[in-house]
């Protein structure tokens, strides 16, 4: 059912940190958060970027070093910071 990325629960958190802040540095604006929600998202966008690239592509996240994986996970970093930015803002609008 599913892949197999052959990263570890440590190469993941590393994983999302880093993707997660380079998808903060290259999206302008303020996005709520630090660097905890930073590796949530970037979490959650390296499996969201994995997805995409599996079901799309055809490939998936393979080892912490290819390439394939951190373009991926930093494209998903992307998709789901738009959705946290748009989220937050219309959530910070409602007070």
């Amino acid at each position: 059912m599913g892949y197999r990325s052959g990263m570890g629960i440590l190469g993941w958190i590393v994983l999302g940190l880093i993707a997660g802040a380079i998808a903060k540095a290259i999206l302008p604006g303020r996005q709520a958060g630090g660097w905890l929600v930073t590796l949530l998202l970037g979490v959650v966008g390296a499996l969201l970027g994995g997805f995409i690239g599996s079901a799309i592509f055809g490939v998936g996240l393979g080892s912490f070093f290819e390439i394939r994986t951190w373009l991926l996970a930093i494209g998903g970093s992307l998709v789901v910071l738009l959705v946290w930015g748009l989220v937050a803002r219309r959530g910070g609008a409602a007070v």
